[in-house]
């Protein structure tokens, strides 16, 4: 049962403003930390909604230690917002998807996926990626919000951004690496790129990323579990691309309905939101 009735729930539909030097530090650097994109009331009433409707879509149940690396890293659940109608006024959102458009300077964006990703206290670092590298879209303009569910310290396992590593396009190739992770950190070492990382967030902050940008999350060391759910948008008008590797396919077929390449992305899993 939810604790809170979604007739009740605090509509997101308002705007907040992104100021000009926002915009310019997201797009120089590949990402950017809005504070109090939700507040704490608001923040407070959806977090119930994602947790309860995480807990009732889990089939994870197994101790820590039998869930392999993976596993341990961080408990994730995709697409909430289409099995629970809480979550999906959160995803579909217009407070959170115009910040999404200004950010990339389009008039409208479309959902690509959520997530909710929760960290265990004990939870290892996740490896050094980019998103875009799974995504088969033609686009780069492409940006995932993370919200912050709960109070979370640096110990709790932070995004860590190489900053202006956008800029480079997805570099990966799956045909040259078998260990992304040793690649990524070499290409970081290469090219310099500054390391980046709050040293907090409260409760309704969020992280805005570009598909493109190199990041990880840190180990979480504290004894309390990390909770947040991420959102990804791309540009109204993406097309699909020919997958070229294996998880590019499963994406096609889980997050784009299976849509042929060449085809604008607009699955009913892929909402207009604006």
């Amino acid at each position: 049962m939810q604790h809170t009735s979604v007739k009740s729930l605090a509509r997101l539909d308002n705007f907040l403003g992104i100021s000009t030097a926002q915009r310019d530090e997201f797009r120089d650097n590949g990402h950017l930390l809005v504070r109090g994109l939700l507040t704490t009331s608001e923040v407070g009433v959806y977090r119930l909604q994602v947790v309860e409707a995480a807990k009732r879509q889990s089939k994870e149940k197994r101790k820590m230690p039998e869930r392999g690396i993976y596993g341990r890293n961080f408990g994730q659940l995709v697409n909430l917002w289409r099995v629970d109608e809480g979550v999906r006024q959160l995803v579909l959102s217009k407070r959170l998807a115009k910040v999404a458009a200004d950010l990339l300077g389009v008039s409208n964006v479309r959902i690509y996926h959520d997530h909710a990703l929760f960290k265990d206290a004990g939870g290892k670092a996740t490896y050094w990626h980019q998103d875009q590298y799974y995504w088969p879209l033609d686009t780069a303009d492409t940006i995932t919000v993370a919200i912050a569910l709960v109070d979370q310290s640096i110990e709790m396992g932070m995004f860590v951004f190489a900053s202006g590593s956008h800029k480079h396009g997805t570099i990966m190739d799956p045909k040259l690496s078998s260990e992304p992770d040793g690649s990524y950190r070499k290409y970081i070492r290469e090219h310099q790129f500054p390391l980046s990382r709050a040293a907090g967030m409260r409760a309704g902050d969020a992280s805005w990323h570009y598909g493109n940008t190199i990041h990880h999350t840190s180990a979480n060391l504290s004894d309390k579990r990390r909770e947040i759910m991420t959102i990804t948008y791309m540009a109204d008008g993406a097309r699909v691309a020919r997958p070229v590797h294996p998880a590019q396919e499963y994406e096609l077929q889980n997050w784009l309905n299976g849509l042929p390449p060449g085809r604008l992305a607009t699955s009913e899993f892929n909402p207009l939101v604006l």
